[in-house]
């Protein structure tokens, strides 16, 4: 599927990045670390384009797997840019049981609700240290994920800048690879570590109603693109459907235009 020429596609994303912290004036760049390869090659972009003096990258466990800690780590270190872990455990856990203190929902369906809030905790954690260092939010988001609205709105979604949000699951991969990212962390299978097993794939199939990986998806995205699908196929019908349901995530709020009153 890969039609890019990586090396220059790098080196573009990396001229993107370095114009765009010039003009912000801001001293540096963080970004949130999950051990993931969209993280780790926003992290490597980022450091090819500043330095790696000018980078910081945050560690954020929520009642996560310590694997995830792990790789985190690992891609940090191999990077050579500081990390800092900050636990959200506890912070967590105090937010969550003073809503569900509240009686009236007690009953209703948490699993996604409980999710986003780790979204939304680490993105709170994000720009708390942002503002502290006037450093800017690097976005970690591809368009495979982005085109269906894959991500937590306010949560992984709020960010700076996205520099990989044009790029396909299968074209990250392969800029992964160009960067020198480990095999490792290349092919481990992603996963926003919001509940215990948690894959995207798996979540992804159960929103879609059909089993579908990574490179399925980009292939089906690709041909909606250019309008080579058949929009009576029940797995084309249920993606556009699931993208149209999310297309606000993408979208600023609506908002009703001061009326002229001359």
């Amino acid at each position: 599927m890969i039609n890019l020429n990586i090396e220059q596609e790098t080196n573009r994303i990396i001229d993107f990045i370095k114009k765009i912290f010039k003009k912000s004036n801001a001293k540096g760049i963080l970004l949130g670390i999950s051990g993931g390869i969209d993280s780790a090659t926003t992290a490597a972009l980022c450091t090819r384009a500043i330095g790696k003096n000018n980078m910081l990258s945050l560690i954020l466990p929520c009642h996560s797997n310590d694997n995830d800690l792990k790789d985190a780590k690992s891609v940090a270190d191999y990077l050579g840019i500081k990390h800092i872990i900050v636990n959200l455990n506890e912070t967590y856990d105090i937010i969550l049981k003073t809503f569900e203190n509240v009686n009236d929902f007690k009953n209703e369906n948490l699993e996604i609700p409980k999710a986003n809030l780790k979204a939304r905790l680490r993105m709170c954690s994000v720009y708390y240290f942002a503002n502290l260092l006037n450093y800017l939010v690097a976005g970690t988001g591809n368009k495979s994920e982005d085109d269906i609205g894959y991500f937590t709105k306010y949560g992984d979604g709020g960010v700076d800048f996205l520099p990989i949000q044009h790029l396909y699951k299968h074209e990250v991969r392969e800029v992964a690879r160009f960067l020198k990212i480990p095999d490792k962390i290349i092919e481990r299978k992603p996963t926003a570590g919001l509940w215990e097993g948690q894959t995207d794939e798996d979540e992804l199939s159960k929103q879609l109603g059909f089993k579908i990986t990574y490179d399925k998806l980009d292939e089906m995205l690709m041909n909606i693109e250019n309008g080579k699908f058949d929009m009576h196929n029940g797995e084309y019908k249920n993606l556009t459907q699931l993208m149209k349901k999310n297309r606000h995530k993408i979208e600023l709020p609506p908002n009703l235009q001061r009326k002229n009153e001359n």
